[in-house]
């Protein structure tokens, strides 16, 4: 207790101990993967690569520990580096790295929707939740971007969020990845009517309807002859998937479309409760189960988790196996998830952060 008391004592001094005792893993991430320019590197490439998944990702976990100076360097970094300057004006490129020993600069300009949606809903959020209007400004000029570049009409369908600006349309076929909107940002989003209202239904069907035996594709196609093309033992969930129960498990229980889609996705449940670990690779049509996911799996299905004692072996292994230095997407989805299970942030029933900045010094890993 003695202990416990110092500590208090310390956090309420603040300063630098204040920072220090906000978020233990969120301090060591910053320390291992973000560099003092503010970007994310994933050292996993050997190009040492920056992707605007990192930042944006990195630009919300900063939002949600309230830690601005930080926001403001990943924000700056982003809009010089990948988005030509301003992310009012242009969607950020999504690869940026080593192109030479002399030269680093964007490798990739091609956008991609998932990073996009999140730093526009997190601009948004630090608006209101810092009474920030540039971000404010920003963020809805690059929402309005999204919908110009990134949002198309699919017979059948409707209107779509793709995936990105190129490659992911083509005369009668169009490409999707389920775990880029996620449903409480896509219920944030639909305030700003078209085509929000409308993507936030067809962002439903398309995971409710993409999941044949209760597991969501990383990738799928949908043909405007045949609808989604799901048959082939080749559709795999798996890297990209696994947001999507993440995503899932996050939303308010007051959303009306969380119930049904924690009833779709049960099987990830069941099979994760009965194995003790998730899965790595599902193949969709089967449900045939190969490996078992990384401890970034576990933390990801926290959230998603109804039955406690799955749960909590889950929450074990995520204290037990923490990722390291060397493991950039296992480390955001478990500071995604643990951050959850520790009551870090919450999302509202209309998708808005609902951030603990009383919890200064909640336990590490």
């Amino acid at each position: 207790m003695k202990m416990l008391r110092w500590i208090v004592v310390l956090c309420a001094l603040g300063g630098q101990v204040q920072a220090a005792c906000s978020w233990p893993a969120w301090e060591q991430f910053k320390q291992d993967f973000v560099s003092a320019e503010g970007r994310v590197i994933d050292p996993s490439d050997s190009r040492k690569i920056t992707t605007s998944e990192g930042q944006s990702y990195a630009l919300f976990f900063a939002l949600a520990a309230n830690d601005k100076k930080t926001f403001a360097t990943l924000l700056g970094w982003t809009q010089n580096n990948l988005a030509e300057g301003s992310l009012s004006e242009h969607l950020p490129a999504w690869l940026w790295g080593k192109k030479s020993d002399t030269e680093w600069t964007v490798l990739d300009s091609n956008s991609a929707s998932d990073s996009d949606v999140w730093i526009a809903w997190t601009l948004l959020e630090a608006g209101r939740l810092w009474e920030n209007a540039d971000y404010s400004a920003t963020g809805k000029a690059l929402l309005a971007k999204i919908a110009a570049e990134e949002v198309v009409k699919v017979p059948g369908l409707g209107l779509m969020l793709l995936p990105g600006r190129v490659g992911f349309a083509e005369e009668t076929r169009w490409r999707f990845n389920p775990s880029y909107l996620p449903p409480q940002v896509a219920q944030y989003f639909s305030r700003f009517g078209t085509p929000w209202t409308t993507l936030r239904e067809t962002n439903l069907k398309m995971l409710m309807e993409t999941a044949p035996k209760g597991f969501s594709p990383d990738w799928v196609s949908f043909d405007k002859a045949h609808g989604w093309q799901l048959k082939s033992p080749d559709i795999i969930g798996s890297y990209d998937a696994i947001r999507v129960y993440l995503w899932i498990g996050m939303m308010h229980d007051a959303d009306p479309q969380k119930a049904r889609l924690l009833k779709r996705f049960n099987a990830m449940a069941a099979q994760t409760a009965k194995h003790g670990l998730p899965p790595e690779k599902v193949a969709i049509a089967s449900g045939k189960i190969t490996g078992d996911g990384p401890v970034g799996f576990s933390a990801s299905l926290l959230p998603f988790l109804q039955n406690r004692d799955a749960q909590a072996a889950q929450r074990q292994r995520v204290a037990d196996s923490f990722p390291g230095a060397d493991a950039y997407y296992s480390y955001v989805l478990t500071l995604f998830g643990q951050g959850w299970d520790q009551h870090r942030f919450r999302f509202s029933a209309r998708g808005e952060l609902l951030p603990d900045w009383g919890q200064e010094c909640a336990s590490s890993h």
